[in-house]
């Protein structure tokens, strides 16, 4: 290959490479880009043949990226992501645009308060939506996602908000021992896991469930029982007094709240404005 073969070459050609590599079929790639199967068939015959060289191999069952199609298939993705970046910061208006997508807990009482070391680094014009349980896998048009879990979701971008901690709070005032369970539906340690830990009495069962842990927060701040409460998500209400613990053990689970995205979806300039602002561990 001459060193100005690539001279000339639609973008639309390594657009739909890139498709069809990434998804591993040229159907799947027709979808993504809108275009035809046969369109997306057509341009990387015209790829191959200016670059001299197959990047799939064709069969009866599908196509497979060649030896060199697979070695060049991460450099044309990274120039394209770079590309779509760099233009939606220099000359789009969705540049200025991002949507944060996170529960109704985590967004009143983790990002809300921390809206201020935004300014000086980015400006954005920023909306929120709230995250509902049953959808919170891929909200519709959101830039970043908060998600709960582990931090290994293949394909994102993922910054831990902090590592959790956990353990019981109530109003003060009230007897631990006498006090009612409170219960938070969902993926994170619960009861079961906090009766389980060595020297800690069993717990009774809970009487209140709630789905979501604001919810919970708000009942226990209210006298109706004791929770097993995000620390970090509960650390004005300590702070003021609305709320106490209940003893001094705490958990540390692996799953945490995280900061998520998809590398297309924002340009990495953004992203570090996004998590020295909003990420402590």
């Amino acid at each position: 290959m001459s060193e100005k073969s690539l001279d000339g070459i639609p973008l639309d050609w390594v657009r739909a490479f890139e498709a069809a590599g990434r998804l591993g079929s040229f159907t799947a790639a027709a979808a993504e880009t809108g275009l035809t199967q046969a369109a997306i068939s057509q341009r990387i015959a015209n790829l191959e043949g200016r670059l001299g060289a197959r990047l799939f191999q064709r069969g009866a069952r599908g196509v497979t990226l060649t030896v060199g199609g697979e070695a060049w298939l991460p450099h044309a993705s990274e120039a394209l992501t770079l590309l779509q970046q760099s233009a939606h910061d220099i000359f789009g208006t969705r540049a200025q645009r991002l949507t944060i997508c996170a529960s109704a807990t985590v967004t009143r009482q983790w990002l809300m308060p921390r809206l201020g070391r935004l300014e000086g680094r980015e400006r954005l014009h920023l909306s929120f939506v709230t995250l509902m349980v049953e959808a919170d896998q891929e909200p519709d048009r959101s830039s970043a996602v908060v998600r709960y879990g582990a931090g290994d979701w293949p394909g994102l971008r993922a910054a831990r908000l902090f590592p959790e901690a956990l353990a019981p709070v109530a109003a003060p005032g009230q007897g631990a021992a006498a006090l009612p369970r409170i219960a938070v539906t969902g993926p994170r340690v619960g009861w079961s896991e906090w009766s389980g830990e060595p020297g800690v009495d069993a717990s009774p069962e809970a009487t209140l469930r709630v789905d979501t842990m604001g919810a919970a927060l708000a009942a226990a701040e209210a006298g109706a029982g004791a929770v097993l409460a995000s620390l970090p998500l509960c650390r004005e209400a300590l702070e003021a007094g609305r709320l106490v613990r209940l003893g001094t053990r705490t958990l540390s689970p692996a799953s945490s709240y995280w900061l998520t995205a998809r590398a297309q979806d924002i340009s990495q300039r953004r992203w570090d404005a996004l998590t020295a602002a909003f990420c402590e561990g």
